[in-house]
């Protein structure tokens, strides 16, 4: 099977893969190649893959959609990183995921102050008028 891990803006991860395990809503699951055709709404949580040697990996995703159509897995997420080994998991997302946090709420907040002085800038045309 071919797996692919998308981001907004980049292909994370392309390879073929022996199995892959990830996380949706009602619990984990697990495919491989012979599967049904299957759509899956992730959870933030590992996505392990098993190369065809029978290495694993982890991978921590937000959210996202998985989709299995024939013998390709594509995965489309905001965020992924890649975790060295298990132990270092809560460690690894905690430091990517917060620095994206950080900058997610400074976006969010440079958004609003141009809104508020948008609606600013209105009510004194209002004014003038």
């Amino acid at each position: 099977m071919n797996c692919m891990i998308l981001l907004p803006a980049e292909v994370f991860f392309d390879r073929e893969v022996a199995k892959v395990v990830a996380e949706a809503g009602n619990g984990s699951f697990c495919l491989l190649p012979r599967h049904v055709d299957f759509v899956a709404a992730l959870v933030p949580g590992l996505l392990r893959i098993f190369a065809a040697d029978g290495t694993e990996e982890f991978y921590a995703v937000d959210e996202g959609i998985l989709v299995k159509r024939g013998d390709d897995i594509t995965v489309s997420t905001r965020n992924a990183v890649r975790v060295p080994d298990l132990g270092q998991a809560r460690r690894v997302v905690e430091e990517k995921f917060k620095a994206l946090d950080d900058r997610e709420k400074s976006a969010r907040t440079a958004a609003a102050r141009l809104e508020a002085d948008l609606v600013r800038r209105f009510m004194e045309l209002r004014k003038n008028v």
